[in-house]
């Protein structure tokens, strides 16, 4: 049961990122609508073939940020249905798959409603929280800095504030929107997701793309394993199994030579039991690098911790996952993506710390990795963005970026599952 002050803090924070919304809602959304605009103008001139690709990623990023909050704050889950984009494309061909992708025109529609009834609905909450503060100012005295009492001076809703008792009148009203605020602010900042959701949910058509989208990463995700078995079978043939051809051989000439030769024999036992040991080494980075041990025995906290402590950069883990553990498909996809991400940062960011946030909340794992660095990372930049993506595809999972110039650099990954 919710107390009063826990309901309390939820009914301001609500205030808060409504007006964090309606910011973003005007600023951002008007700017990228009207840079969509004259980019896809610009596109008959050749200028929009460079230029297209990056205005539209930067409105995806946008989408899928609110997609984010949307689940996050609200529980509000809204799927992505974007088209891949094929890897090392021209321009032209780029801009023509963006184009055809109907998740663009989705996105397109959704900005200039965002920046009118997005802005309005991310107001409401965060105004019903604050409005009052201006009617308590005005019963306090306020009041006589926009009147002397002669005239009406200043309005606080439908009261027109006149003198003390008009000023008396707007505290009261500021208190029954306050009493309302604690009712409905919550409950009004839903609405505007739902609101999102409505535009930028996939409809019907998109649904069968995104299926389509699922057997694709699914695909990968076969490939990828099949791939790995290769590369395991290579490396037992090459590594731990010649070693262990080797010392078979070591162990017969030392049969033979045991009552001939004491001394070689002892000679070629120590060989044979350094190569028992560096074949036992080998095979387990091997099994570390299929399963972690850790992550089967301790879970994915005590894991990416683990791992935390073999980066060369200083890494804080922070990890409250309920006391709870996912399929075990899931917590492998979730590692090795904190492990792609954490290598990404010592490679190309330049950063001297890291921080790893993992929390399990309204039916999904959701990992942030937050690194000092200089920024700049983008999915499908090179940086290895886009095999993380499509991991996390495979379990319908979703992946945010925030890296500007500069840093710091924000990724974001979210699984839906349930934890046993």
């Amino acid at each position: 049961m919710e107390t009063n002050r826990e309901r309390a803090r939820t009914v301001l924070v609500a205030g808060v990122r409504g007006l964090g919304l309606a910011i973003v809602s005007l600023g951002g959304s008007l700017t990228l609508f009207v840079l969509s605009v004259v980019s896809l103008v610009l596109v008959p001139f050749g200028i929009g073939l460079i230029t297209t690709p990056w205005v539209l990623a930067g409105v995806r990023a946008h989408a899928d940020r609110r997609r984010l909050l949307a689940s996050q704050w609200c529980g509000v889950r809204i799927p992505p249905a974007y088209r891949p984009v094929p890897p090392g494309a021209r321009p032209w061909t780029r801009t023509l798959h963006l184009l055809r992708d109907p998740a663009t025109w989705r996105d397109l529609r959704w900005l200039p409603v965002d920046m009118v009834a997005g802005f309005v609905t991310a107001l409401v909450p965060a105004a019903l929280v604050f409005y009052p503060l201006e009617g308590f100012a005005l019963a306090f005295g306020l009041w006589r800095v926009f009147t002397d009492g002669t005239y009406v001076g200043w309005w606080y809703g439908f009261v027109p504030v006149s003198g003390q008792g008009s000023a008396l009148l707007a505290g009261l009203l500021g208190v029954g929107i306050l009493v309302a605020s604690y009712f409905l602010t919550p409950a009004l900042l839903r609405v505007h997701f739902l609101l999102t959701r409505s535009l930028l949910a996939p409809g019907q058509g998109e649904l069968a793309e995104r299926v389509r989208v699922l057997t694709e990463t699914r695909r990968d995700a076969v490939d990828g394993s099949a791939a790995e078995l290769r590369r395991i079978e290579r490396d037992l043939h090459d590594g731990a199994q010649a070693r262990l051809v080797a010392m078979g051989m070591d162990l017969g000439t030392i049969e033979a030579l045991l009552e001939k030769n004491p001394a070689k024999a002892r000679e070629l036992l120590a060989r044979a039991r350094q190569s028992s040991a560096e074949a036992l080494d080998e095979l387990r980075d091997l099994v570390r690098g299929i399963h972690p041990p850790v992550l089967a025995e301790r879970g994915l906290g005590d894991a990416v911790r683990a791992l935390a402590l073999r980066m060369p950069v200083p890494t804080e883990v922070s990890a409250e996952l309920g006391g709870g553990r996912a399929d075990a498909p899931v917590e492998s996809a979730a590692y090795f993506a904190v492990s792609e991400v954490l290598t990404n940062a010592v490679k190309h960011s330049g950063a001297d710390r890291i921080w790893v946030d993992m929390r399990y909340a309204e039916g999904a794992l959701r990992v942030s990795v937050t690194d000092n660095g200089r920024g700049g990372a983008v999915v499908g930049g090179g940086s290895g963005l886009s095999g993380v993506e499509r991991r996390l595809g495979t379990f319908d999972g979703v992946l945010a970026v925030s890296s500007p110039a500069g840093g710091p650099t924000m990724v974001t990954m979210e699984i839906p599952c349930v934890l046993s």
